[in-house]
């Protein structure tokens, strides 16, 4: 699934080249596609033609497009769902779900893909804040100025649960996934079952400063690809994956001490860690 860096990647790119135009027109290619919008797929169409489009907006890992003063156009990424702007005559792709057409030519096509239909799009009313109210729960995630550490902290030691559960917890902090938890708990020497009730301010602290740390990295170079599947809006991959720490490391050497790195199955995933530099609780 991609996580904050990888939906940021899509948003800077749908920032740059649609914000500011006016839908011309829109094709629901697959139902699938636009199932999270109940009044389906006539509905859809029709509510986006005419209107216009600001700037892309994302919270965590949701990204959003505000069309007209009352609605945002969110869409879910999913396993495999990927946002594209075509500009020119290039052919559909093979799992075209969703066409957007703006009245500006140069603005190219907003085109939905979707190879395995995990993702979609939706149009939901927003609060006051500009917000999808659907998205209203999700917490803030570390890269917002608005982000509350002592908050989080707070929130931390009242869990009774384990750092990494919590840091996957999108009502807690948002952004955060199972490659970039592992990166981050790799530079502050945590293991990932380690109680929630004993971090210090000073430790979570530390935690959220290499979660920003390991996200800002990412960004600078599109963000973490390990298939064709995950790309920004003109189609090109990421590059964060040569320079990932423990994650899909399993057997190689740990960077910091040269100990095999290990893999262990963790919440119908995996957790990528180094025995000796992240030491599991007693």
């Amino acid at each position: 699934m991609p996580e904050l860096p990888e939906v940021e990647v899509v948003r800077r790119g749908l920032e740059r080249w649609i914000s500011g135009r006016t839908v011309a027109d829109a094709h629901v290619l697959h139902p699938r596609a636009i199932r999270r919008h109940l009044a389906g797929a006539d509905d859809f169409a029709a509510r986006l033609r005419g209107v216009r489009v600001d700037a892309a907006r994302r919270r965590g890992k949701y990204l959003w497009l505000p069309v007209g003063a009352e609605s945002a156009l969110l869409a879910h990424l999913g396993m495999s769902g990927q946002l594209l702007v075509q500009q020119g005559r290039v052919p559909d792709e093979k799992h075209l779900r969703v066409r957007i057409t703006f009245d500006d030519v140069a603005a190219g096509e907003l085109r939905f893909v979707d190879q395995r239909t995990f993702g979609g799009l939706s149009l939901h009313p927003v609060g006051a804040d500009g917000l999808p109210e659907v998205i209203a729960h999700i917490a803030r995630d570390p890269m917002d100025p608005e982000f509350d550490e002592d908050a989080f902290h707070a929130a931390l030691r009242r869990r009774t649960t384990t750092i990494k559960r919590a840091l996957l917890d999108q009502a807690l902090i948002s952004g955060v996934g199972n490659i970039y938890a592992d990166e981050a708990l790799w530079r502050g020497g945590l293991h990932y079952e380690r109680p929630t009730a004993a971090l210090t301010r000073r430790r979570t602290a530390e935690l959220v400063t290499h979660i920003r740390e390991v996200m800002t990295e990412a960004l600078a170079v599109g963000g973490t690809s390990f298939d064709s599947l995950y790309v920004n809006v003109n189609g090109r991959s990421g590059y964060f994956e040569r320079s990932l720490d423990v994650y899909g490391r399993e057997g190689e050497p740990c960077r910091r001490c040269g100990n095999p790195v290990r893999r262990r199955p963790w919440m119908n995933r995996s957790s990528y860690f180094c025995p000796r530099c992240q030491r599991p609780p007693a």
